[in-house]
């Protein structure tokens, strides 16, 4: 095929000095999407990606099959709010999951269709919490992906909207008083009241009573405070405690403080300090034994399970009910105390793989544990408010769409409760979990998921995200499902940086230590190699987001590693991506180029800057999406014109730019598109026939 030229982009002699080293920026241009020259350039990226992959063949199959396995649709888990339940759910023909409520009869109602709402497709239905008694329901909605959540409140009954929009609720949690005569949220504040390229931060939380205005909201917190910080809010069933959490940016601590509402009122809530200062994430539930149930890595790093008075709620005071597993990671719990003898269910993920255990409430003592579909994924354990003897959870795995499961602690048993509504036939897959050293010698695990009885070197996808602290866990993929389907292999490596072997693997990955998550990644890919399972000219990467960083400096590291790089949302640009999106709320993950030593560690590896004239690159596509306000598609901008003026081989280094596209959630139809370019373009570059 012939390679069509790349559009011209000019090379400014921009250079800065950062704590006496010279930085080049010749694409700066680029990261002004109103410049006429960057619009001018981008439309003819688009031509030419139109143009390298209307030539490439199989993207009508892989779309096809993508698009058949998405019919499966989805199924969440319960919210209850005494007889009333409310739940999410996608059919085959839906472009968005609905949410639903059903009444102590089962009979189903929808109360909120985005595509209703937008036949367009374009808005997204971004979170939900109905108050204490299920009357009412407060929802947070965005449109064309910027992520921008107004607020709005409905009446459950008639599904009449009675209040909205309240606008800057991006992230705001919801914590309704009794009654739902009012409810604890958080807003930012307005852009006239904060300086220039600060609007996306000045968190707040408020007071808000449902039939008055904003204006009349009362400041509860954060005045005066860290500009990134996050806030969470809660209020116990019973309307006496109220609990604020604050992070700055996405920092793995959190300082946390309780009120007695009871002694002091809502409007102006007596805070007393639970942990401040202290290198630890807790969380607290507040029991319906008047007991206080902490939820810590405080001295755990792979979590434990407190209890103490909510009187007394500092560490101090806690006793431990759950300790730390010398393996597995504690992530969820639920108490069922409608029994003889009350119970927690313990959610906890070994090497990624979920499991639930059964303790004592009372001692923690071990008493069995929670009957499982497989070896996969829970999402979550919910009881109903009141008590009970019942919980639910989420459950998939590799070959499996979401279903919900239903677990009775009087009879010990589980039980379907809802499936993904569609009916699809889902591949044969063999799913292999492999351990494998780093560069330093540190094992680490990957998900190996084939072809039943593959043998020989095949076309291999390896995918990572390393950040975070979020795992890489089982889950129902079509895109996975079609590759492998296909012929392919793909490979899932649970690198450092993520969460699955607890906070210290976390850390192990983030600020000085980034390299780490690079060296798994390399090393995971020599590890397939060396086994026979692909080799070089058939291994490509994929990532998004912070996983488009990991690919991203993959393969300006390694780039005789990897045939092809499938690079989606990525931050690319490290010594400037506090300066843009939301890049200063991570600060705390990859540190911040202000500081010399932090400047370092980032300069060592950003990979735009780490792009050398004369290399042979992989092929590379860059999938980006306009109305991303997380990551500025610019990363991806900068990065496509450095690698297409460096590139010496002849692999294309390609751009999708989407437009009305975000960094979260889309309707199907663009995913499908979305995955149909991204297999296509791998296939075609490692060889893989679809």
């Amino acid at each position: 095929m012939t390679r069509q030229p790349y559009p011209p982009a000019r090379r400014d002699d921009v250079v800065e000095d950062l704590h006496g080293t010279p930085v080049p920026d010749p694409y700066r241009w680029l990261e002004d999407p109103d410049e006429p020259a960057t619009a001018a350039w981008l439309a003819d990226q688009e031509r030419l990606f139109t143009a390298e992959m209307g030539e490439l063949p199989g993207r009508e199959r892989f779309k096809a099959r993508v698009a058949e396995l998405l019919r499966s649709g989805s199924v969440g888990a319960p919210v209850w709010r005494g007889e009333r339940h409310f739940f999410m759910r996608r059919t085959p023909e839906q472009e968005h999951s609905v949410l639903y409520t059903a009444d102590s009869s089962g009979a189903e109602r929808a109360l909120l269709d985005p595509m209703a709402l937008d036949p367009t497709g374009l808005t997204t239905l971004d979170a939900w919490q109905p108050d204490k008694e299920g009357r009412l329901l407060a929802y947070q909605i965005s449109v064309g992906g910027d992520e921008e959540s107004s607020l709005y409140l409905m009446d459950v009954a008639t599904g009449t909207r009675i209040e909205g929009p309240i606008d800057r609720c991006r992230y705001s949690p919801i914590a309704w008083l009794p009654g739902g005569e009012a409810f604890y949220y958080v807003r930012r504040l307005p852009a006239t009241e904060v300086p220039a390229g600060e609007e996306q931060y000045h968190r707040r939380v408020y007071l808000h009573r449902v039939g008055t205005s904003t204006e009349e909201d009362v400041l509860i917190f954060g005045h005066g405070m860290e500009k990134t910080n996050y806030y969470g809010v809660g209020v116990s069933r019973d309307g006496r405690w109220l609990q604020i959490s604050a992070s700055r940016g996405t920092a793995p601590r959190n300082d946390l403080w309780t009120a007695d509402l009871e002694a002091s009122s809502s409007e102006a809530p007596e805070l007393v300090v639970v942990q401040e200062g202290v290198d630890a994430q807790t969380g607290l539930h507040f029991g319906r034994d008047g007991l206080l149930y902490v939820f810590t890595d405080r001295d755990a790093p792979r979590g434990r399970i407190c209890v103490t008075d909510p009187t007394t709620p500092q560490a101090e005071h806690w006793r431990d009910l759950i300790p730390q597993d010398p393996e597995a990671v504690l992530s969820d719990f639920a108490i069922l105390d409608d029994l003889d003898r009350p119970v927690m269910l313990a959610g906890w993920t070994r090497h990624a793989i979920s499991e639930i255990s059964v303790h004592d409430l009372a001692t923690g003592e071990r008493t069995g544990e929670v009957p499982t579909p497989g070896l996969g994924t829970i999402g979550g354990i919910s009881e109903r408010p009141e008590g009970g003897h019942e919980a639910w959870f989420g459950y998939t795995d590799n070959t499996t769409p979401p279903t919900v499961q239903r677990y009775d602690a009087r009879t010990g048993e589980t039980s379907l409760w809802a499936a993904s509504p569609g009916a699809v036939e889902v591949p044969a897959v063999t799913t292999e979990q492999v351990v494998y050293r780093s560069a330093d010698g540190t094992e680490v695990h990957m998900l190996v998921i084939s072809p039943p009885g593959a043998e020989g070197p095949r076309p291999t996808i390896l995918y990572g995200y390393g950040g975070f602290g979020i795992s890489m866990t089982p889950g129902y993929s079509a895109s996975i499902l079609t590759w492998v389907e296909a012929g392919g292999t793909y490979a899932i490596a649970q690198l450092r940086g993520g969460g699955e072997q607890g906070e210290d693997w976390h850390r192990a990955g983030m600020l000085a230590g980034k390299q780490n998550v690079f060296d798994d990644l390399h090393a995971a890919a020599e590890h397939l190699i060396a086994g026979g399972v692909t080799t070089p000219d058939r291994l490509a990467i994929s990532g998004g987001s912070n996983g488009g960083l990991l690919v991203g400096a993959a393969l300006t590291q390694r780039p005789d590693l990897y045939a092809a790089v499938a690079c989606s949302a990525p931050l690319l640009d490290m010594v400037r991506y506090e300066l843009f999106g939301l890049g200063a709320t991570w600060n705390v993950e990859y540190g911040s180029a202000e500081k010399p030593d932090e400047f370092a560690w980032l300069w060592s590896y950003s990979p735009y800057h780490r792009v050398r004239e004369g290399v042979s690159y992989p092929a590379t596509l860059f999938t980006v999406f306009q109305s991303d306000t997380r990551v500025h598609p610019l990363h991806a901008w900068k990065m496509c014109a450095a690698l297409q003026h460096a590139q010496a081989a002849d692999r294309p280094v390609l751009l999708r730019n989407e437009a009305e596209t975000g960094h979260g959630a889309r309707a199907v139809s663009k995913t499908v598109d979305l995955a149909a370019d991204q297999l296509t373009f791998l296939a075609h570059h490692t060889g893989l026939t679809a």
